[in-house]
């Protein structure tokens, strides 16, 4: 009877554990996902919507080309030089299959890192780039600081694994995010396939496809990038835009990623919603010292657009952040202040105010001594 009620308990323990387990992932959210570490971020107005273990440091494969290209990309818009491939460049692993003597443009480098995912690629643009792994290791640790990656240590352009070479859910967010403000590389990413000409073998043209399953697999998906090796488990950045709402989802170690994407992707697109143009009649006069008028119109410079909870039945409020005073001489579309736009307690948006018109500099009229002055100055020149 002891094995018994022992045995009972054992269960009992263990179904305990799972539920609790359970409830902490779905209770709150009605999310479920398979990543060991997850997050889903709002880019319209930098905010978390869903996450498990964000901010653990973790290994993140492949993602890593993420930070690669984009600095690739961004070197490739000041100088789009030849790169020829050498020895050196060579790396294990994924491949866009570049040989010793292949000569390309260090754009076609990002287009084989985001799509078949190139170790070899990635080793190509670092070291046409920097010298080295090593000094564009610094240069990407130097733009993860600009980004405010505050838990992320680069080692390797490829993503293969070190143990100094780690980043978080939350920390991948904020490098998708800031890499999607790339004309070149929101372009790229979301290609499902993209092609790549050769200058040398002449004339040899090929075309990769990307590794990105999400962009067929889910409509509303804009992009991002796969990892995978033994220790980090299956790694997956992506984006997803719908009605207005920019999102983006990362998981790390996650057995059952696409499904993780979507789940999280449904939940967030049920949760916000997209508030165009709220402010649009908003405008007023400020008062202006020593100027040809003593006011000018003030506006918002852009459509004040934001997202909030979908079932949100507060609207916004404005908060105006300008001088008492301005002074002259003004230029049309000057910036002057701000307005701060709060939806349920919490800032939304930031726009600019400007002047809706120029005003001149009004001179000080003289007094009646200051006259005679002039006067008596111009008989005796």
């Amino acid at each position: 009877m002891k094995w018994w009620l022992s045995v009972t308990a054992c269960v009992i323990l263990i179904f305990a554990v799972c539920f609790s387990a359970a409830a902490d992932n779905d209770d709150k959210t009605g999310v479920s996902v398979s990543a060991h570490c997850a997050v889903l971020y709002c880019a319209n107005n930098n905010s978390v919507v869903f996450e498990k273990n964000a901010d653990k440091k973790m290994s993140m494969a492949s993602t890593t080309k993420i930070m690669t290209s984009l600095i690739t990309l961004e070197n490739a818009q000041a100088n789009d030089k030849e790169v020829t491939f050498t020895k050196e460049m060579i790396a294990e692993g994924s491949s866009m299959y570049l040989k010793e003597g292949y000569k390309l443009r260090l754009s076609d480098l990002a287009t084989g890192m985001m799509t078949v995912s190139g170790n070899d690629a990635a080793n190509a643009a670092a070291i046409s780039i920097a010298g080295s792994v090593g000094e564009f290791s610094k240069l990407m640790n130097e733009k993860a600081k600009q980004i405010g990656m505050n838990s992320t240590n680069f080692v390797t352009p490829s993503g293969l694994d070190d143990d100094n070479h780690y980043s978080t859910a939350h920390d991948m967010a904020l490098l998708m995010n800031y890499a999607l403000s790339n004309s070149s590389f929101a372009e790229l990413t979301a290609k499902k396939t993209a092609g790549v000409t050769f200058i040398q073998p002449k004339d040899m043209t090929i075309s990769y496809r990307n590794h990105n399953r999400l962009l067929s697999l889910y409509q509303y998906c804009t992009g991002g990038k796969t990892g995978f090796t033994k220790k980090s488990g299956r790694c997956l950045v992506t984006s997803a835009e719908k009605d207005g709402v920019r999102l983006i989802a990362v998981t790390l170690n996650a057995p059952d990623d696409w499904n993780d994407h979507i789940n999280m992707y449904n939940y967030g697109f049920s949760r916000l919603t997209a508030v165009k143009n709220a402010d649009k009649d908003f405008s007023f006069k400020a008062d202006v010292v020593g100027g040809m008028t003593d006011t000018v119109g003030v506006r918002p410079a852009a459509a004040v657009d934001y997202v909030k909870q979908a079932d949100s039945e507060s609207g916004i409020s404005r908060k105006v952040i300008i001088n008492n005073f301005l002074y002259a001489p003004l230029e049309k579309g000057q910036v002057v202040g701000r307005a701060e736009y709060y939806s349920d307690g919490k800032l939304v948006c930031t726009i600019p105010l400007i002047t809706e018109k120029a005003v001149d500099y009004r001179e000080k009229e003289k007094s009646f001594f200051e006259n005679i002055f002039d006067w008596c100055a111009g008989i005796f020149k």
